[in-house]
């Protein structure tokens, strides 16, 4: 191992990893600096060292980036999370280490076995997740999360999330996105009727529970419509749609279904309105057949303000990543990427500050955050981790109204509200369950 400048290494005597033991306990080495650090933290640089003086701090990311249904997300996620991490490196890094979340990058296609199989893979050489696309997937891999103390950020707003220390999410979840949509419909739309459109599982049964709540808390009456994945099982869900004539939808699928939904619904007569849940949206919507469906009757509910908008961290990301790729693929999933890392930066500096860099140092560090800095994309108080789900979970949302001239396709119709169901919500269990 080689003595950099800034960093001398103690290695501290243990016997040698028995390889595919997961329980056995990890060698731990001290920096020079103090700090303490065991899996996926080397004394060595990163690989693409901006000081190569400093160590490395390496994270995964698992992300959907080929194949599965939420692949025009996860790409841009990916790459805005490897911009924000350069950005840290360029400003000093965390302590005497830098980060590297570019080496053990996986993708898991949205299938919760491969997402299982390719985080076995990178386990062993990351101290946590940048990334961990998708609701049932993150699920796959929670049990091992929890036994190895490897925190993880989602990219997902599942309300499971809240009740978990190893996951460090940013934002609202569906449920109460969900809620707030209710409750924004029923003081600008007026409806009597609401539908919820979703996939299974963590993530569109989330949306619809909290859909259901605020149904019954405003006295709407309630249909449940859900649908599996991929643009040509919707067929069903536009017959049941059309049927029941809801006035308001709340949907929560991916962006070609979404399309699909509504632009088919819309053929058929159909003349309510939509609000979709944050990965419905795609900006490519807009140069697709269901464009026209889609500007008259869709709304967009989401954790924070999409790109462009006015706040030191919205300038920071637009400054950081690729304007060429923006601009021939503008997505709000730079955006997501973006905000999700705050959280995980804030803790490896509290771990640092703290000097514990092991896998439990850092998990400690999480669940004694009380506030983030987003740099203004979201409130600090969003950033909270300590104390009870019901007391910490950010409840407020945006409602964006779809505008072909914002550069991904939505522009803020109502900033950060929390509606009355959602600050009435006792929150003791995750919704769908």
């Amino acid at each position: 191992m080689s003595v950099h400048k800034g960093i001398v290494i103690a290695l501290v005597a243990a016997m040698a990893l028995v390889a595919g033991c997961r329980n056995d306990a990890p060698e731990t080495q001290e920096a020079g600096s103090g700090v303490k650090f065991d899996v996926g933290v080397t004394a060595e640089p990163c690989p693409a060292a901006v000081d190569k003086a400093k160590g490395c701090i390496y994270l995964g990311s698992i992300s959907d980036l080929t194949e599965g249904p939420f692949k025009a997300l996860g790409v841009p996620i990916t790459e805005s999370q490897k911009a924000f991490w350069k950005r840290v490196n360029e400003a000093g890094g965390i302590g005497a280490f830098e980060v590297d979340a570019t080496k053990y990058i996986k993708d898991n296609k949205y299938n919760p076995q491969i997402h299982n199989e390719v985080y076995a893979e990178i386990k062993p050489d990351v101290l946590g997740l940048a990334q961990t696309l998708g609701s049932p997937t993150t699920a796959a891999i929670l049990a091992d999360l929890k036994s190895s103390n490897m925190v993880g950020v989602p990219a997902s707003w599942t309300s499971a999330w809240a009740f978990e220390d190893v996951i460090l999410e940013s934002g609202t979840n569906y449920c109460f996105e969900s809620m707030n949509s209710v409750d924004f419909a029923v003081e600008t739309l007026k409806p009597k009727t609401v539908a919820a459109v979703h996939f299974p599982g963590d993530y569109g049964d989330d949306a619809a529970a909290g859909t259901k709540i605020a149904a019954e808390a405003n006295g709407l009456t309630f249909t449940d419509i859900p649908t599996a994945p991929g643009q040509e099982n919707q067929g069903a869900a536009i017959q049941k749609l059309v049927a029941a004539k809801p006035d308001l939808v709340i949907l929560t699928t991916g962006p070609t279904e979404a399309a699909t939904i509504v632009g088919g619904a819309a053929q058929n007569g159909f003349k309510g309105q939509f609000i979709g849940t944050s990965p419905t949206w795609n900006p490519a919507l807009l140069k697709s057949p269901a464009a026209p469906a889609l500007t008259a009757l869709y709304r967009q509910s989401g954790p924070w303000a999409p790109y462009g908008t006015d706040t030191p961290g919205h300038k920071a990301l637009a400054e950081s990543i690729d304007q060429a790729t923006f601009k021939a693929a503008p997505n709000d999933g730079y955006t997501a990427g973006w905000v999700w890392s705050y959280p995980l930066k804030a803790a490896l500096q509290k771990a640092v500050e703290s000097k514990d860099l092991t896998r439990a140092g850092l998990l400690s560090a999480v669940k004694s955050l009380q506030t983030v800095d987003y740099e203004g994309m979201l409130p600090a108080e969003a950033g909270r981790f300590d104390g009870e789900p019901n007391e910490r979970v950010f409840r407020a949302s945006i409602i964006s109204k779809v505008d072909p001239s914002a550069p991904t396709g939505v522009k803020v119709e109502r900033d950060f509200f929390t509606g009355k169901t959602a600050k009435a919500h006792d929150f003791s269990k995750p919704c769908y369950q």
